[in-house]
């Protein structure tokens, strides 16, 4: 077996070594930034001449960091979100990765350039984070060698795109599924509320349920007040006659 065969078996080890581990840190219930930091720690040690990797979020127009194994070159993507452009939101924006030589980035992309140039990086490569039209973001690796990175890096960094577009996602999902349940929640509080206004009149009055609701209706849209909030004032003052 030559020289290279064998650094590609151990890397290979490496990585199934690191994506195993990375399989429990994804199926645990960390919280989304723990996962990621535990994607972007994963993917330093597996990517040959990785001096550091991020992981990048786009929500809407704004990106962020949301994971880094360097402090230092966390201002480096900071400058590509504040001036717009960079290899990491090229990458978010056309769903294709993008290797950079920082030396020749300098007309293209110069102030991602400079940034660059002042932490070390000598090589950049990025990945989109996206499920299907869905951009999320992107894997950024940051090299400190001309030469880093080959295909066999890029085919590595598609595995971790991928395990941090299924966390990005979840996390998504599971946000969603959080709102959901609060705003069915509240929902529900508000019209216990209402119904026990609605009983109040009907008590007080001696008023059927409908000319009751009829009653909070009125006064809701004679007040540009909510209905939920007509219903807990009605309450209050009851509460308070009551208790003088």
């Amino acid at each position: 077996m030559s020289i290279d065969e064998v650094e590609s078996a151990a890397r290979l080890d490496e990585a199934s070594a690191a994506l195993e581990d990375l399989q429990g840190v994804l199926a645990g219930e960390q919280p989304i930034q723990e996962a990621l930091q535990g994607l972007a720690e994963a993917a330093v040690r597996v990517i040959a001449d990785a001096g550091a990797v991020s992981i990048t979020i786009v929500d809407g127009t704004e990106a962020s960091t949301a994971a880094s194994t360097s402090e230092d070159v966390i201002h480096v993507d900071a400058e590509q979100y504040a001036s717009g452009e960079g290899p990491c939101l090229e990458a978010a924006r056309t769903i294709t990765p993008v290797r950079v030589a920082v030396d020749a980035a300098h007309e293209r992309w110069p102030v991602f350039a400079a940034a660059a140039t002042k932490a070390g990086v000598r090589a950049y490569l990025s990945a989109p984070l996206a499920v299907g039209e869905d951009v999320l973001g992107s894997l950024n690796v940051y090299g400190y060698v001309d030469e880093a990175f080959d295909p066999y890096d890029e085919a590595l960094l598609r595995l971790f795109t991928t395990a941090a577009s299924g966390a990005i996602t979840a996390a998504r999902r599971s946000a969603r599924s959080r709102q959901i349940i609060a705003n069915l929640t509240k929902a529900l509080v508000s019209r216990a509320e209402i119904d026990q206004a609605k009983g109040a009149l009907m008590a007080v009055h001696g008023i059927e349920p409908d000319a009751a609701f009829e009653r909070l209706v009125e006064e809701s849209q004679a007040t540009n007040t909510k209905l939920v909030e007509v219903a807990r004032k009605l309450l209050v003052s009851l509460r308070e006659r009551e208790e003088g």
